[in-house]
Formats: C-alpha cells, structure tokens, sequence
C-alpha cells in the first residue's frame, strides 16, 4: 500500500474495515439475517447494526479528539465495547 502513501496505523485501520466486511458478506451467505429489533428504534439486519456501529465510532473518536484530552486509545475501547454491545443486543 505504499502507493497511497499511508501510515501503518491507516493501512491497519483500512484493512481492518475491509476484513470486517468480507467476514460480514461470508456470514450472511453462510447465514441469512433476518431483521429483528433490540433497543435501537427501528429494526435492523445484521449489516446495519456494523453500518451504525462504525458511524458511531467515528463519531466517539471526533468526541475525544475535538473535546477532551484523553488517549485515543480510550476512544478505541469504547468503541469496540459499543460495537460488542450494538451487534448483540441492537
């Protein structure tokens, strides 16, 4: 990926997302979703709990950046915990 010029830690994160999806499309062929509803107001597939729960860290790490001084790597827990918590009772 050195063509794009990137960090090792965006190359990770960009590699990470794209992991993320293939694992999601091979669980969805592997397993069809249905659409349920958790505590989320609507009702959601798997693949748009993934959709909300990315947005939503990306929105966690802005929060940490922009407004306190925390680590990053805090945003980071927090956001894992949030997707953990998303895909199972969302």
């Amino acid at each position: 990926m050195s063509w794009m010029v990137w960090t090792v830690p965006t190359a990770i994160f960009f590699s990470s997302i794209a992991a993320m999806l293939a694992g999601m499309t091979i669980w969805e062929i592997m397993s069809p979703t249905i659409e349920r509803k958790g505590f989320l107001p609507i009702a959601t597939t798997r693949g748009d709990r993934l959709f909300i729960g990315l947005l939503s860290a990306a929105f966690i790490h802005l929060g940490v950046i922009g407004f306190t001084s925390l680590s990053i790597w805090i945003a980071l827990a927090v956001s894992a915990l949030w997707l953990l918590v998303l895909m199972r009772w969302g």
